[in-house]
Order: structure tokens, then sequence, then C-alpha cells
């Protein structure tokens, strides 16, 4: 089957998907920040299962910084390895109809404090932003940049 030329072969790498990608990711991320800057964190709720999977990431990463994320650690196999059980164990087990788009592309900060920057972002599945993002609230790591000044 061929969608305007792209085949499944050669989707992989298609520049249009790709930038169909970024473009939503973007956006994804734009949304997030406003909601972040206009609602106290600890009180917003990303998916319906928020505690359940605060209490899972929590059970799975119990001394993981959540303030200042660890890029190389996330590049690991090792760690790639333990996301994706993560993944299959909550999201296709417990919770697959309950957290939208769980395996799309999304840019997550990685210092909390800091807005979306190229040096503060890295991409993720929306899984892993809604684990990081939802502890991040819980445990007060997004409350200084809620109260930051708006960036001009």
């Amino acid at each position: 089957m061929s969608v305007a030329g792209i085949t499944a072969a050669t989707a992989d790498n298609h520049p249009d998907i790709e930038k169909q990608w970024a473009v939503k990711a973007l956006h994804h991320a734009e949304t997030y920040i406003k909601l972040l800057k206009a609602v106290d964190p600890s009180k917003l709720k990303l998916t319906r299962v928020d505690e359940d999977l605060y209490k899972a990431f929590r059970a799975s990463w119990p001394d993981l910084n959540i303030e200042s994320l660890d890029l190389e650690e996330f590049k690991e196999e090792k760690s790639k390895a333990k996301w994706r059980d993560f993944s299959k164990e909550c999201v296709f087990t417990q919770w697959e109809t309950q957290v939208n788009d769980h395996n799309f592309g999304t840019l997550l900060r990685i210092r909390s404090a800091e807005d979306y920057e190229e040096d503060n972002t890295f991409f993720a599945i929306r899984l892993q932003f809604y684990a990081i993002e939802i502890a991040r609230n819980r445990e007060g790591a997004n409350t200084a940049f809620h109260n930051s000044p708006a960036s001009s």
C-alpha cells in the first residue's frame, strides 16, 4: 500500500513523515508549557490513570532524579529495555485505552526548571513524558518553572 508514494518500506526516514512528527511533538510541547504556566502543577491531571502511572513509575525508578534527567542514562540499552518493559507492563496490560498516544514521539525537558530549548530537550515516547511529568508535578519539581516569569 502506498500513500503519496510512501510505502511501509520507505516510511522509516521519509522527510515528510519526520516533519509531521516534529510538528506534532512541537505542538504538544507548546501546549504543555502553556498549561504548566497557567495551572498549579500539583493540580494538573495528564491522563486518566495519573495515580497508578505515578506509582508504577516510582516503583520502577524510585531514585530517578526528575529535576535534572541524565540524558546518557536514557540512551543506554539497559535503560531503553527497562522503558520497553515498563511500557508493555503498564500500558498493554492495564491502561491501553486510558493513556492516549502512549507510543507517540514527544519532546521531554531535561531540566524541569527550564523551558523547552535545544539544550534542554530530547525525544522520548509519550509514556516517558507522562511518567516523568506526572512525577515532576506531584513532587514539586515543576513548581519553580510554573512560578518563573514568562519568557518574552
